[in-house]
């Protein structure tokens, strides 16, 4: 994969930063009789510890950014899903009032019958 130019330079920049910054914090913890081949050491692994610590949160930025694309898929698909649910929920709802209408004119009916069969036997 190729990057741009500018953000080619800029990581070479970041890199560069560090290692400044590295050394920077390797002088600065320097203790008495120690060597500059020491010092140097020191600030490269002051320098690995950065870009382990960079490159980490880089990953979990990362990460991050893929799991609120999977919710926010996620939600427009619940919204967008929504609509047909509630006009399901509508057809439900006018069915429903008819049904209790029918049960009482059977149930009437049904009363009605016995009661005429009870006086004609």
């Amino acid at each position: 994969m190729t990057q741009p130019v500018a953000a080619k330079s800029k990581q070479k920049k970041d890199s560069r930063d560090i290692r400044v910054e590295a050394l920077k914090i390797a002088n600065t913890i320097k203790t008495g009789g120690q060597t500059p081949v020491e010092t140097k050491a020191i600030a490269n692994g002051i320098q690995r510890g950065m870009e382990l610590f960079l490159r980490q949160q880089s990953e979990r930025s990362h990460e991050l950014d893929k799991r609120t694309k999977k919710v926010r898929q996620l939600a427009t698909q619940l919204t967008q899903s929504k609509p047909m649910d509630e006009k399901n929920e509508a057809v439900n709802i006018q069915a429903s009032p008819k049904l209790p209408w029918v049960l009482l004119a059977f149930s009437w009916g049904l009363f009605l019958v016995i009661a005429l069969a009870k006086n004609l036997f």
